[in-house]
This record gives C-alpha cells, sequence and structure tokens, in this order.
C-alpha cells in the first residue's frame, strides 16, 4: 500500500526513542509490532510503503500510528507565536511527529525504562512477547504482539523476576494490579497523572512519558537530561525541574509535551 503523506519524517519518527519494538533492516525498512498486527514501513519521497501482516483498516490504522491526522501546522504556528526562538527548533525538527502508542505496553515499557538503556529496554518488552502475547506470522518470521491485560493479569512477581526486570518485578506487578482502576481516559491531564503516580514505583517522568506516548496527552512532558540542556541552553533557565515545568506551561500551554519534545529531539541530534 502506499499512503501520501505530507511534512513527514519516518525516520525521525520512529527512532525517537520513544518505540521499543521497532527494527530497520538494510533496505531502509522499519518493521514494527503495532498492538493487533505487523506493519513493514519505507518512506519513498512524499509516500509510505507500508506491508502488514493484516490488511484490515491498514491506511487508517498507519495515520492513526503517526499520528498524521493531526494538524501539526497549526500547532507549530501557535508555538512559534508564543516563542520566536522555536523557528528554527522546528525546522530542525521537520516531520517529526509522536507517535500513539498501545496505552498498556507504554505503561509497562516505561515502567521498564528506568534505570535502564533503551537497548536492554527493548530485550525486556520482547522478551515479555514472546513469553505472553499472541505470535503473528508474517513474511515467513514470527512475531508476537505484546500481550494484553488479559494476558498478564494473573501474573506473580516472581513471573516478573524471571524475566529479569530487576527491582520493577513489583512495580509492574502493581501497575497490572491496579490497571483496572486507573481509567486514565476518564481523567483530566492533571489528575491522571497523580492517578499513575499512585502505582508503586512509578514517579513524574515515568507517569509524563506513559500520558505522552500512549494517553496523546500533548500538555504533559517528560523532562530529562536533554530537556534540561536544551532549555538551560537556549532560555537561561535553571536546571530545575518545577522551574522548566513552570515556563513550559505557561508558554506552550496545552502542546507543551510537543514543545519539550521538539527540544528534545533537536538537542539529541546535535
Amino acid at each position: 500500500m502506499k499512503i501520501l503523506v505530507n511534512n513527514f519524517n519516518l525516520k525521525d519518527t520512529i527512532l525517537s526513542g520513544s518505540c521499543f519494538r521497532v527494527k530497520q533492516t538494510k533496505d531502509g525498512n522499519f518493521i514494527n509490532i503495532l498492538k493487533d498486527r505487523v506493519i513493514k514501513v519505507k518512506q519513498e519521497g512524499n509516500y509510505l510503503i507500508v506491508t502488514s501482516s493484516n490488511d484490515d483498516n491498514l491506511e487508517e490504522v498507519v495515520k492513526e500510528y503517526f499520528d498524521l491526522n493531526r494538524d501539526y501546522n497549526s500547532i507549530n504556528d501557535y508555538l512559534i507565536k508564543n516563542d520566536k526562538k522555536m523557528i528554527n527548533i522546528i525546522n530542525k525538527c521537520n516531520g517529526y511527529k509522536i507517535l500513539n502508542q498501545d496505552s498498556f505496553e507504554m505503561g509497562i515499557s516505561y515502567i521498564i525504562s528506568q534505570s535502564n538503556n533503551v537497548k536492554r529496554i527493548s530485550k525486556i518488552v520482547e522478551d515479555i512477547a514472546f513469553n505472553y502475547g499472541s505470535p503473528i506470522n508474517f513474511e515467513g518470521e514470527t512475531y508476537y504482539l505484546f500481550p494484553t491485560y488479559e494476558q498478564l493479569k494473573d501474573l506473580s512477581i516472581n513471573d516478573f523476576t524471571a524475566l529479569k526486570v530487576g527491582f520493577r518485578d513489583k512495580y509492574l506487578y502493581d501497575y497490572i494490579s491496579k490497571y483496572p482502576n486507573l481509567k486514565i481516559d476518564s481523567l483530566n491531564t492533571e489528575d491522571a497523572l497523580k492517578k499513575l503516580m499512585s502505582v508503586n514505583g512509578i514517579g513524574l517522568k515515568v507517569a509524563s512519558c506513559i500520558l505522552l506516548f500512549g494517553y496523546r496527552r500533548l500538555d504533559t512532558f517528560p523532562i530529562d537530561t536533554w530537556v534540561k540542556k536544551s532549555i538551560s541552553e537556549h532560555y537561561n533557565i535553571k536546571n530545575d525541574q518545577k522551574e522548566i515545568e513552570k515556563f513550559a506551561k505557561k508558554i506552550y500551554g496545552d502542546y507543551s509535551g510537543l514543545a519539550i519534545q521538539y527540544l528534545f529531539h533537536s538537542q539529541r541530534n546535535k
């Protein structure tokens, strides 16, 4: 399938650091495992060339996953209107989008991300899928969907320990135990952050990642070393979590999450 895209950079988007199940092939394709299917995607100019293990509503699924239905031009205009320095930063991030990923998978993945590197996070996520997810055959290979809540709800702490998740075993167990009562979609962002942080082991940064990448909450943002460095460099704000939060919410409002991702992306790609 060929899908026409405008102002989209597949490589920058899919390798932005928020997706832990993507693999790049030698011929420039990316293989990724979504909630219900495997996709292979390659960008050729203004087209995405996509094949999948499941062709049902494929174009709709791909556009939703890569956030291609959102009007980024209007959002960028808003950010630039409020902060002229954003012009150069956004230009460095041309075509970057925020992936719309499965919320349950993002909860598990970002709990695993604590004090961890991307390679090891990906390995653990893959191991969870291999042991408890449903197999999918695609182009002669077997892949595994990330397990649903129903497939993980009866696991014990020891089951997670066996997956070599380290100290995160009890955090994953607590998250899954509380998941049915979180009901994040029904909460505003402030209350959603509080609800997620009621789970053992989830702090503000992890909760923000889950909301941004799993629930499409563009008004929240994780603050890490890259962000602090970029904010300090461009805006002369001290390396302080609360000061950065106050600044971002005041200047960028409902799109502070996207603005911070632009800052992160431009700083990381230097």
